[in-house]
């Protein structure tokens, strides 16, 4: 029960920094602070993989979009599986 809590927390702490990193576009300086730096650092190192994909559309990035619903699918898979792995 411990990983089950553990990928969920993970999930919600990478979520809200993705979300917090598009937030922040909306600041101007935002990514400046120390605070914006680490948001940035950790969120571009999340985003990498999906920037390669053309996810650019309709004049907005779904970047983070796209980033934030595979989290957290593939959270909730992972806790299934664990789940049915380990309490059946």
């Amino acid at each position: 029960m411990v990983f089950v809590s553990f990928i969920l927390l993970l999930a919600r702490v990478l979520s809200l920094i993705l979300v917090v990193y598009a937030l922040m576009s909306w600041f101007p300086g935002a990514y400046q602070t120390s605070l914006g730096r680490l948001v940035l650092r950790i969120a571009e190192s999340i985003l990498k993989p999906f920037r390669r994909l053309p996810l650019q559309f309709a004049g907005l990035d779904w970047t983070v979009y796209v980033a934030l619903l595979l989290i957290h699918f593939g959270s909730d898979l992972l806790v299934r599986l664990l789940v049915s792995l380990f309490f059946i």
